[in-house]
């Protein structure tokens, strides 16, 4: 069977700018009809998230209102990557604003896009191991968050049981237990 064949891309509109966002209608020309088709397509800076481990071995998690849900929702620390800001520093940062706790490093182990059909931005997961508590949460404008330590052993039930929910953190979080299985081979 034959791969599908790329789309032609008619025009290109910026519809709106939605701060942390912009949205833009895309016309494009079916490589098989000839006809043409609007697309919305979301572009984002490119996002981070971090795996922080405690010595014991305690992931370093947040709990935030999240509006798209009207939930509080556990996850792991991540954000946007300011301009210029490479990846791991952005990590590094997000860390610690969102938790206090900081990391001497931090290691990628995973890229992936939040959503190939709306989004063109991609992903990158960090583990930090071995983190301290430098200070108290710095949370800055809108964002409020309340950190919690969840053992490693309990993640998978907390997912299980729905209290960890948010797709990007259990991505983020299936990367590790990828890191994870790889270092014990």
């Amino acid at each position: 069977m034959p791969l599908p064949r790329p789309w032609t891309v008619v025009e290109t509109e910026h519809l709106h700018n939605c701060r942390v966002f912009q949205v833009r209608r895309t016309l494009a020309r079916s490589p098989n009809t000839g006809q043409v088709h609007p697309f919305f397509r979301i572009d984002s800076d490119e996002w981070v998230n971090v795996v922080a481990l405690t010595c014991d071995r305690e992931v370093v998690m947040v709990r935030q209102w999240r509006h798209g849900s009207g939930t509080l929702s556990l996850e792991i620390p991540g954000g946007l990557v300011d301009p210029g800001e490479p990846p791991a520093g952005a990590a590094l940062r997000e860390l610690q604003e969102e938790t206090g706790y900081g990391a001497g490093a931090v290691v990628p182990i995973g890229v992936l896009n939040p959503n190939p059909a709306l989004f063109g931005n991609r992903v990158h997961t960090f583990l930090a191991r071995d983190v301290v508590r430098l200070g108290e949460v710095e949370n800055e404008g809108l964002e409020e968050t309340a950190v919690e330590l969840i053992p490693v052993a309990e993640v998978e039930d907390r997912i299980r049981a729905g209290a960890i929910d948010h797709a990007l953190v259990i991505a983020g979080l299936y990367w590790f237990a990828l890191a994870e299985g790889r270092e014990r081979r």
